[in-house]
C-alpha cells in the first residue's frame, strides 16, 4: 500500500484569511468602481477594508509565523537570479513570488491612498476628501483611475504565474493557501512556527484602527445643514 506523502505546514490561518479577503476586497472594489453610480459607496467601503487588510499584513509580516514574515521571503538579487535559473530551493514564497506580493500590496496601497481623497464629479467623494483642495482631489482621482490598469496587469501576471506553476511545474500553489499544508519537499525544511494569539490581536487591533481612521474617524462631524428661512 502506497504511503501518503508527508506534509509540511506552511501558511498559518491569518495569512490565508488575509489572502482570500484581499482577493475578495479587490474584486469588489474593481467591479463597483467600473460600474459606478450608487455602487460608489460600496467601492469606498471596499477601499477602506483593503487598507485595513494591508495594515494587518504589514504587522503580520513582522510578528506572524515563519513563512508569513517578510524576512523569510524578501530577498536580494542573488536569490532572484537563482529562481530565474530554476536553482532556488525553499518553502513559501519564492523570490519571484515575493516581488509579486510586494508589487500587489504596494499598488493596492497607492490605489487606496489616491481613492481616499478622490471624487467622481457627481455625488461621491472619498472619506478624506475634505483634507485636500478640489484640484488635488482631481489629480489624485486621475492617478487612481490610471492606476487601476496597472493593478489589473499585475493581477493578470500573478494569475498567469500560478497557472504556469500548476500546468508546467505541476506545483499547485492554490491548495496550500487553502489548507495551509504542502507536500514535504525533497530538501530540509521546517514547518511554520510562531504567529501566536498576541501577535494576531496586535495586528488586528492596528488594522481596525487604520480602517477607522481612514474612514474619517478623526475628522470632525459635518456641520448640520442650515434650516431654510421661510420666505414670508
Amino acid at each position: 500500500m502506497a504511503r501518503k506523502p508527508e506534509r509540511l505546514r506552511v501558511w498559518d490561518l491569518p495569512t490565508r484569511v488575509f489572502h482570500w479577503s484581499l482577493a475578495a476586497g479587490v474584486a469588489v472594489a474593481l467591479s463597483t468602481g467600473f460600474i459606478g453610480g450608487d455602487l460608489m459607496e460600496v467601492h469606498g467601503k471596499a477601499g477602506i477594508a483593503i487598507a485595513g487588510l494591508i495594515a494587518f499584513r504589514l504587522v503580520w509580516g513582522i510578528g506572524g509565523s515563519t513563512y508569513a514574515r517578510f524576512a523569510s521571503f524578501v530577498r536580494g538579487p542573488a536569490p532572484i537570479r537563482a529562481a530565474l535559473r530554476g536553482e532556488w530551493q525553499g518553502v513559501g514564497h519564492n523570490p519571484l513570488g515575493a516581488l509579486s506580493v510586494l508589487g500587489l500590496l504596494g499598488l493596492a496601497a497607492v490605489q487606496v491612498a489616491t481613492g481616499l481623497c478622490g471624487n467622481d464629479d457627481i455625488a461621491f467623494t472619498g472619506p478624506l476628501y475634505a483634507l485636500v483642495s478640489k484640484d488635488t482631489s482631481d489629480l489624485l482621482t486621475d492617478l487612481h483611475q490610471r492606476g487601476v490598469w496597472l493593478l489589473l496587469a499585475l493581477i493578470a501576471l500573478h494569475l498567469g504565474a500560478i497557472a504556469f506553476y500548476v500546468r508546467v511545474k505541476k506545483n499547485n500553489l492554490v491548495l496550500p493557501m487553502l489548507t495551509g499544508w504542502t507536500e514535504k519537499p525533497g530538501f530540509a525544511a521546517e514547518p511554520a512556527r510562531g504567529g501566536g494569539l498576541i501577535a494576531f490581536l496586535v495586528a488586528l487591533g492596528i488594522a481596525l484602527a487604520v480602517a477607522w481612521t481612514l474612514a474619517g474617524g478623526l475628522l470632525p462631524p459635518p456641520a448640520p445643514a442650515a434650516a431654510a428661512t421661510p420666505n414670508w
